[in-house]
């Protein structure tokens, strides 16, 4: 596992978008969670995370390893996407393997990782049925499994409940909490759902137009609002919270 330090990221489109002076250091195994509407720069931090896109400035440290010049398949960080990215010809198990194919692994070795892996979120029954015969929630499950197939240092999650109803959202999210929680995994979760990220979350990063308006716990966050934006945005949660 790995501590992720960001110093000073931006990355402006032109068309506009993406995220400025961004910093942050997350710890090795917390579950930190990125939340905020639409086009506010959540995504686009992730993606310089995982190497899919190259910061204008700053750097980008795993431990104390500098990461920031290295393509995505040298940071041993491992994605999740909202769409979950399947490859629909394909079998459960050949989804999972995908990745440590590419990395040339050997058979055997490739076999228990991918039954290790079906096991933690629960499909092993369902290692030969294709992924398009397959539910939504069992879909993302996939994808799970086949970011930590790979035995990732750090696991990355962009919306990945997004595409599932309220009440399978509710349980799988409680799933993956379980998981992490078991695995150890330092896991980056960007959200733009309130209760998803205070709920999963050990701290969380409120963006708001590019700029990080706030990083607290969830506590912190919804008692001591670090500004106006914060305040306003979370203020449906705070009443939830002290109605509780």
């Amino acid at each position: 596992m790995s501590k992720v330090r960001l110093e000073d990221i931006s990355k402006v489109y032109p068309q506009g978008g993406g995220v400025r002076n961004f910093s942050v250091e997350i710890e090795d195994g917390e579950f930190f969670a990125i939340l905020g509407h639409s086009g506010c720069g959540k995504t686009t931090t992730l993606r310089v995370i995982a190497g899919l896109e190259t910061p204008d400035s700053g750097r980008i440290f795993f431990d104390d390893r500098d990461v920031t010049e290295l393509p995505p398949e040298k940071r041993n960080a491992a994605m999740v996407f909202q769409s979950y990215a399947l490859f629909p010809h394909m079998n459960v198990f050949e989804n999972v393997a995908f990745g440590l194919k590419a990395r040339k692994m050997p058979k055997d070795e490739i076999d228990l990782r991918v039954a290790e892996a079906l096991e933690l979120v629960q499909l092993s029954e369902l290692e030969k049925r294709r992924v398009t015969e397959i539910s939504g929630g069992q879909q993302q499950r996939v994808a799970l499994a086949r970011a930590l197939a790979v035995h990732p240092d750090i696991l990355l999650l962009d919306e990945p409940l997004s595409n599932l109803d309220a009440e399978l959202r509710y349980s799988t999210r409680r799933q993956l909490a379980e998981l992490q929680k078991r695995l150890g995994t330092t896991a980056i979760y960007v959200t733009h759902d309130q209760e998803e990220a205070l709920e999963l979350a050990h701290r969380i990063a409120i963006m708001h137009d590019g700029v990080c308006e706030q990083i607290g716990t969830p506590d912190e966050v919804l008692d001591a609002p670090a500004t106006p934006f914060v305040e306003g945005f979370l203020e449906r949660q705070r009443r939830i919270s002290r109605s509780l």
